[in-house]
């Protein structure tokens, strides 16, 4: 079990709407130190709500996110994400009139005292296609390529807690392994991850904890073996 010390990023009780639809019905979880956590749930679940309410993208109707002792509920994005959370959405976002180091350099902000500092060459280690073409327009680039670059522009905030959003959606295999590997290197350098992966293979294999949601709730929190010895969850929640 985690004690109340341990938690990095703690969720309690998260309402959000668009518009008169109610999304979010009571979400509560949260992040320890160093930990990666995933996501789960059939698509209209609630999951990358839950990421876009705790970025400040989708307003929290009620609730409370809070990024060890500091409020973030309620918040402006770019507050939040100075306050140490990082994100990559979905959509990806690029800079697509910017090169992809300017591109990177554009997400660069210096580390907190005492954690790890990423640098452009460490991106470059994780994902040698954006070496080769760093003096390119990123609005050039393939679906895969532009997803590594935003998932290294977000790196290179330096965030606490890292939000990813369906990263491997749509890349070839290869590109998939790299992804994963790369959000592993993360989880041993400290930093912590929250994952919303459909891909319950990669998931279970990056995840030290997985929360499964389904309308817009957490339906089971454990561990990934405690998630796979459920046959009925897995039929209940997670079965296409």
């Amino acid at each position: 079990m985690y004690t109340a010390s341990e938690k990095l990023l703690s969720v309690e009780d998260l309402h959000a709407h668009y518009g008169k639809s109610h999304i979010l019905h009571g979400v509560s979880f949260h992040v320890a130190q160093n930990e990666v956590i995933s996501l789960l749930g059939r698509n209209g679940s609630g999951r990358s709500t839950t990421m876009k309410a705790i970025m400040g993208l989708v307003p929290p109707t009620s609730g409370r996110i809070r990024l060890r002792d500091r409020e973030l509920a309620g918040a402006r994005p770019y507050a939040i994400c100075r306050a140490g959370v990082g994100y990559v959405p979905e959509e990806r976002e690029v800079f697509a009139n910017l090169t992809v180091d300017e591109n990177l350099r554009m997400g660069e902000q210096p580390a907190p005292p005492g954690t790890h500092q990423w640098t452009v060459d460490e991106m470059f280690d994780y994902f040698p296609r954006l070496k080769e073409r760093r003096n390119n327009k990123a609005g050039t680039m393939s679906g895969g390529e532009q997803q590594m670059l935003t998932i290294c522009r977000s790196l290179l905030g330096n965030p606490r807690v890292l939000l990813i959003d369906e990263p491997t959606e749509g890349l070839a295999p290869k590109i998939v392994a790299q992804v994963g590997e790369c959000v592993r290197d993360m989880h041993r350098k400290g930093v912590s991850v929250v994952l919303v992966e459909q891909k319950l293979a990669i998931a279970l294999k990056v995840s030290t904890r997985v929360c499964v949601m389904g309308h817009g709730r957490i339906v089971f929190e454990g561990t990934p073996d405690a998630l796979m010895s459920d046959d009925k969850l897995l039929a209940d929640w997670l079965a296409v």
